[in-house]
């Protein structure tokens, strides 16, 4: 049976990297920002459970607003939590 011929391979030749290092810093306000809410979006949860009938501006916006504003605010601080590097 005949043998077929072989494929003549390249050389490897490595791929050059970068010597600059690359900055992978974040701004200073970032977990500052992250950190603040956070927590004001657990305290806002907290206390629409808690004393929720007795604030004013918590009784005039409904259950589900409410529970809303604080999720949301802790998904901003997820959002820049993300971002921290």
């Amino acid at each position: 049976m005949p043998e077929s011929r072989r494929r003549k391979k390249d050389d490897y030749v490595p791929v050059k990297v970068s010597q600059t290092p690359v900055k992978l810093e974040s701004p200073r306000w970032i977990v500052p920002a992250m950190v603040f809410f956070l927590v004001v979006g657990l305290l806002w949860v907290v206390a629409f459970y808690i004393a929720g009938s007795s604030i004013p501006v918590m009784k005039d916006l409904g259950n589900l607003v409410n529970v809303s504003i604080g999720f949301a605010l802790m998904a901003v601080g997820f959002f820049f939590s993300t971002k921290w590097r």
